[in-house]
C-alpha cells in the first residue's frame, strides 16, 4: 500500500484534487487489469505487469511533471516501496553555499535569504559558521546573523563549530544547535583544518561533551567519503571508522559528504554499506556535490538504501576552498523536483524555494546552477510571449 499511496501522491502533484479513489489490492497478481482512478489520472496494468498513466494534466512548477502516457513497469512499483515516504532536507546554502564567495555578502542579504528559505518550508537551515575570519572572511558576521534570526520560528539553525573556542562563541551568540566536521582523508584533514584525523576527533570530543552539558544537539559531517583531491579514492572502511567515532561521541546525525563530487552509485553503495554496520541508518544523511553530474543519482541510491535526510544548497551554491575544481552542492530545487516526482513528501514549496534562489543569484550576479530553476523560469517566461 506504500506504493499505492505514493502513486496517489504523484497523481495529486500532477494536478488532480484529493478525492477518494478505487484501488484493488496492489500486488503482482491483482495488478493485472487493475484500474487506479483519480480525476485526471488512470492507471491500467496489463498482464505483463506494466502500468500506464493516461493523463490530461500539464506541466506545472508545483508538480514537477509526469509526462502523459508514461509506462510504469511493475519493477518500478517495487522500487517505490523501498523509498521513504518523507525526506528531510537540510539546506546548507547560507553557510556551505556562501563560504567560498570572494565578494562579502552583506549580513542583511544572508538574513533575508534564510527567511525566504524557511518561508519555502525548509525546517533545517545551516545558518553560518563560527570559524576564524582569517580563514573564512565571508562568515565573519556569524554573531550578527544568529542575532538577526533568533525570532524566526518553524526551523532549526545549526552552525558549524570547528573547535571549543568556536563552540563557546556560538553558544554566546545564541546558537541552539552545532555541527562539527571531520574528514575520512588524512591529507584533506590537514589541508582543511590543519590537523590529523585523530587530532580533529579529539577536539570534537571536547565540543560534543560541552554540547551535551547544555543539551545542544550536535551534527557531524564527514568529508571526502569516496574521494580526496590529494589521496584519490578513499576506502569505505576509513569512512566507517570516522562515522563510528562521531556517533560514539554523541552526534545525533552524521552527514556523509562527497566533497569533490566524484562518487557514483557504484562507489556510494559500498561506502554506505560499511557505515551502516557501525552507525544506525536513521542517524545518517548524505551531502553530495554535483561536480560530475552524479548527485541526484547518488541521492536516489542512498534513499533506496534507507537514508531519508539529504543536504542540499539553494541554486547549487557552494564549493570547497580546499578542494580545487569541486563545484557546488546539489541544488535544493533539483532535489525537491526529483522527490516530488517520486511522490515523496518534503513539505517544501518549489516556487517559494525558487524565489529564494533567484534572490541570492541576483545579488551574486550569476545564473542559478539549478537545472530545475532554469528550466521552469524559462518556461514561465516563454509562456508570457
Amino acid at each position: 500500500m506504500i506504493a499505492a499511496r505514493r502513486l496517489d501522491k504523484i497523481s495529486r502533484l500532477m494536478g488532480s484534487r484529493a478525492t477518494p479513489y478505487s484501488l484493488k489490492a496492489l500486488n503482482k497478481e491483482s495488478l493485472l487489469w487493475t484500474e487506479f482512478w483519480n480525476p485526471k489520472v488512470r492507471l491500467l496494468c496489463n498482464n505483463d505487469g506494466v502500468a500506464a498513466f493516461s493523463s490530461t494534466s500539464h506541466y506545472s512548477s508545483n508538480c514537477n511533471h509526469s509526462p502523459t502516457n508514461k509506462s510504469i513497469p511493475y519493477a518500478t512499483l517495487q522500487v517505490l516501496r523501498n523509498l521513504p515516504g518523507y525526506v528531510k532536507i537540510v539546506e546548507v546554502g547560507p553557510r556551505d553555499g556562501l563560504q567560498n564567495e570572494k565578494e562579502i555578502v552583506p549580513t542583511t542579504i544572508k538574513v533575508q535569504l534564510i527567511k525566504m528559505l524557511v518561508s519555502s518550508g525548509l525546517t533545517v537551515v545551516e545558518a553560518t559558521s563560527f570559524v576564524s575570519p582569517k580563514w573564512v572572511p565571508q562568515l565573519a558576521d556569524a554573531k550578527d546573523v544568529i542575532d538577526a534570526i533568533q525570532n524566526i520560528r518553524g526551523a532549526r539553525f545549526p552552525v558549524l563549530t570547528p573547535n571549543l573556542k568556536g563552540f563557546e562563541a556560538a553558544v554566546e551568540a545564541g546558537a541552539k544547535e552545532v555541527a562539527i566536521f571531520a574528514s575520512a582523508s588524512e591529507s584533506f584533514s590537514k589541508s582543511n583544518i590543519n590537523c590529523s584525523i585523530e587530532d580533529s576527533l579529539a577536539r570534537y570530543k571536547d565540543v560534543a561533551s560541552a554540547a551535551r552539558k547544555l543539551s545542544l544537539p550536535v551534527r557531524g559531517y564527514i568529508s571526502c567519503v569516496v574521494g580526496c583531491p590529494v589521496e584519490g579514492m578513499v576506502p569505505p572502511s576509513k569512512v566507517a571508522y570516522v562515522a563510528k567515532q562521531l556517533f560514539d561521541m554523541g552526534c545525533s546525525e552524521i552527514s556523509l559528504g562527497d566533497t569533490i563530487g566524484v562518487g557514483t552509485p557504484g562507489t556510494i553503495i559500498p561506502m554506505i554499506e560499511n557505515v551502516i554496520r557501525v552507525v544506525p541508518i536513521d542517524k545518517l544523511a548524505v551531502h553530495f556535490h554535483d561536480t560530475y553530474g552524479q548527485a541526484l543519482s547518488n541521492i536516489l541510491t542512498s534513499l533506496q538504501m534507507g537514508i531519508s535526510t539529504v543536504d542540499s544548497s539553494v541554486s547549487g551554491l557552494g564549493g570547497c576552498p580546499y578542494a580545487k575544481g569541486a563545484s557546488g552542492n546539489v541544488a535544493t530545487e533539483d532535489v525537491v523536483y526529483m522527490l516530488n516526482g517520486l511522490g515523496i513528501e518534503t513539505n517544501v514549496d518549489l516556487e517559494k524555494l525558487m524565489l529564494a534562489g533567484d534572490f541570492i543569484c541576483k545579488h551574486l550576479g550569476r545564473q542559478s546552477s539549478s537545472k530545475t530553476a532554469v528550466a521552469l523560469t524559462s518556461k514561465k517566461a516563454n509562456s508570457k510571449l
